[in-house]
């Protein structure tokens, strides 16, 4: 994950912007707020989420071969990144994870329009 995505201060350096004020931040949270009453309206829309950890192509007959243990060669190796779609559209990718015997994802990097 890239750092610079996540726009946090670069504390290391003298030049590195004042942390805000108590009324900066309330600013900063009335207008979270105002934008999520204004969303309001689509937080009870489904959407369909996928996280894809790697693909392969094979013939019908070897699908057809298939038993409990085969073995599918994907095109990730361990440890990449995989992707997130949300309505088949790509918007981030992360890494899989184990929260309480179930497999999760962790997002660790968003992916901008122009990214995609």
């Amino acid at each position: 994950m890239n750092t610079n995505d996540l726009k946090l201060p670069d504390l290391a350096h003298a030049n590195a912007p004042a942390p805000r004020s108590a009324a900066q931040t309330h600013v900063a949270e009335d207008a979270r707020d105002k934008i999520a009453a204004d969303l309001k309206p689509v937080f009870d829309v489904p959407v369909s989420v996928q996280a894809v950890i790697g693909r392969t192509t094979i013939e019908v007959s070897k699908l057809l071969e298939l038993t409990e243990g085969s073995v599918l060669e994907l095109d990730r190796r361990v440890g990449e990144a995989i992707d997130i779609y949300v309505n088949s559209r790509l918007v981030a990718r992360g890494e899989v994870v184990v929260v309480d015997d179930r497999l999760g994802v962790t997002m660790t990097e968003i992916i901008k329009n122009s990214d995609a």
